[in-house]
């Protein structure tokens, strides 16, 4: 214990990369160098008294993987100690993450404000099933901070935002939004998974909660999936007592591939964002494109906020081309190299159609109120050469 509290007031003041390769790692009596990986359902007691206490939370301890896992604490104290929060949880998946959120906090009656630009399954989960609980949502224009105002009634708890969103990568002012937020006593939700807190800690700037599907970049390789909740422990606290009742656990499994991928995430997340603001402007000079959406560029209207809020811009962009979905899907299906997939934050360079898959769920009016037109293409930047990327690319542009 005392090796622990040593390291844990070593680790107090350290930066980003320090965090990402040593935070909550607790070695066992074997030494290990590399974080163990515990795979049990179950643990031991010495005695049916400590069993009891346990059990009854009067003695610190594991008592089942569908509560504590060591290596999944490991996790999720690192994410804790990267993001700037006081707790972090783990749960099975990104949207088992803001699920949980969304249950352990809210009740009937209650009311959610959400920005309109958001992955399409969160916009699902708000209208259908959270719906059916009774908790209404409202969805507003992420930059139009008047309909922000406008939105809340006495019986909003909860405001949810993705910056930069998905997937036209709108640029929200956290800060102002916070401010918001707080003067009518709710709690800011910021779904940080674009960014990771390599290059955003959304808490520096007023949010009470931070999401992450890990799947994404802190795994880093498409190999798993999971989800986090980082924030003040008075919040978290809830969302885990609803994660052990309802079971939306992470697997041991996962957490320790997300650690492996958490050591080399700035350095990622650096790749990423070069190429991706390399392939944004490369985009923008070819006659077939209408539009690239990338807040890297200059003239994107969240630029300046951007750099501001973010150490850098992100791996994800989005662009229309002339044409409609025909020409999308031309684009799209004469690629050779770039995979066709919806996940993002893989080392492998994707692309998508947004309006038919991420968002295909949506109903023509909420895909015209986002943005998420016929012609709109998304790319989530890998770490191949850049050049290779816009030659793949060029292929389907050129046929236009």
């Amino acid at each position: 214990m005392t090796d622990k509290i040593d390291r844990q007031e070593a680790l107090a003041h350290a930066g980003i990369d320090t965090l990402a390769v040593r935070a909550g790692q607790v070695r066992s009596a074997e030494g290990e160098h590399s974080e163990a990986l515990y795979l049990t359902s179950s643990y031991v007691f010495e005695s049916a008294a400590e069993a009891a206490a346990r059990f009854g939370g009067d003695q610190p301890g594991n008592v089942y993987s569908r509560y504590t896992n060591p290596t999944v604490r490991t996790l999720e104290e690192r994410i804790a100690a990267m993001e700037g929060c006081e707790r972090a949880v783990a749960t099975a998946s990104g949207m088992s993450a803001i699920l949980s959120t969304c249950m352990a906090l809210l009740k009937a009656g209650d009311h959610i404000v959400c920005s309109r630009s958001v992955f399409g399954t969160t916009s699902v989960l708000f209208t259908k099933y959270m719906a059916r609980f009774g908790v209404d949502t409202r969805f507003v224009d992420p930059t139009d901070y008047d309909q922000w105002r406008g939105a809340f009634t006495e019986k909003t708890r909860l405001v949810f935002v993705e910056t930069p969103s998905n997937p036209l990568c709108d640029v929200v002012d956290l800060a102002q939004l916070a401010e918001i937020t707080h003067s009518r006593g709710a709690l800011l939700v910021v779904d940080n998974c674009f960014c990771t807190p390599a290059l955003q800690k959304p808490v520096l700037f007023g949010a009470d909660l931070v999401i992450h599907s890990a799947t994404k970049y802190i795994d880093g390789q498409g190999r798993c999936l999971g989800g986090l909740v980082a924030g003040a422990a008075e919040h978290i606290d809830e969302v885990l007592a609803f994660i052990r009742s309802a079971g939306p656990t992470m697997s041991a499994f996962n957490a320790w591939v997300f650690l492996k991928g958490l050591e080399t995430l700035r350095l990622r997340m650096d790749a990423h964002s070069a190429s991706a603001l390399t392939l944004a402007h490369w985009l923008q000079a070819q006659p077939a494109v209408e539009k690239v959406f990338y807040a890297g560029l200059p003239d994107h209207p969240g630029h300046e906020l951007a750099r501001a809020q973010q150490r850098a811009f992100g791996g994800v962009l989005s662009f229309r081309v002339k044409g409609g979905r025909e020409a999308a899907w031309q684009v799209i299906d004469s690629t050779r190299i770039v995979s066709l997939t919806a996940n993002l934050g893989d080392a492998k360079t994707t692309i998508v159609h947004p309006a038919t898959t991420t968002h295909g769920r949506l109903s023509d009016e909420q895909k015209a109120a986002a943005g998420i037109s016929d012609n709109l293409i998304r790319v989530a930047v890998g770490l191949e050469d850049v050049q290779d990327i816009q030659a793949d690319l060029e292929r389907g542009l050129s046929s236009l």
